[in-house]
């Protein structure tokens, strides 16, 4: 079993592209399409953008990322779920590099939200980052900093990582866990807590967060979290 496993309920392997759907019908108000053009003089999206990491064998479209996407397009956010490169054997610089691709140039409108895998990717990001660059926030579900058992995750963790560096690129930090997560220990929650500062949720039951795995099709903690975070 693996953190972020489909199952086969969906395909294990996403193609190397980045997914968009369209916004949500009926839910920027004259107000905010105003904004929007305001922000979009010198940027193809509006001020706040939100990027989902998925994890190991994960996908776009799979378990809570549509619907997050949906809603955080309803407060009018830009959302991106990039497709993560070889998801079934994933490569660290692959993954940075990807999700680097996918987010431009950061600053402090940018929020991240990872799952699993996807949350070690941000904060290998995050060391990346150079001295002048920053993002608003981000929101780790599932996610773990030191290394699991899991020998194919291993070339994540050749570096122990450099946690001063990623909380001088992230103004803002919330982790989210489960009591029954079969892969990520209670520790991480403890560790995020101590070298991020991180805002920590913990919630009974859900297992790994993982679609259609743990029947989890829909998170609203997590856009709980990320507007607070916005805010």
């Amino acid at each position: 079993m693996k953190p972020s496993k489909s199952q086969g309920k969906y395909p294990r392997n996403a193609p190397d592209v980045i997914h968009r759907w369209a916004p949500a019908p009926n839910v920027l108000t004259a107000s905010t399409k105003c904004q929007q053009n305001r922000w979009n003089k010198d940027a193809s999206y509006p001020m706040k953008r939100c990027i989902i990491v998925h994890g190991w064998e994960g996908f776009p479209e799979e378990g809570w990322f549509p619907w997050l996407k949906q809603q955080l397009e309803a407060h009018g956010f830009s959302v991106d779920v990039p497709a993560m490169p070889h998801a079934d054997k994933p490569q660290m610089t692959e993954w940075v590099q990807q999700l680097s691709g996918t987010i431009g140039n950061p600053n402090a409108d940018t929020f991240l939200v990872g799952h699993s895998l996807g949350c070690i990717t941000i904060l290998r990001y995050l060391e990346s980052l150079s001295e002048n660059q920053t993002i608003g926030g981000a929101v780790l579900v599932a996610g773990f900093g030191e290394r699991l058992k899991f020998d194919e995750l291993a070339n994540f963790f050749t570096t122990p990582v450099n946690w001063d560096k990623v909380k001088n690129h992230g103004e803002k930090f919330a982790a989210i866990f489960s009591t029954s997560d079969p892969y990520v220990p209670l520790s991480n929650a403890d560790l995020f807590k101590a070298k991020l500062n991180a805002n920590i949720t913990t919630l009974p039951g859900p297992g790994h967060f993982s679609g259609p795995e743990d029947n989890c099709f829909e998170l609203p903690e997590t856009l709980e979290v990320i507007l607070k975070l916005a805010n």
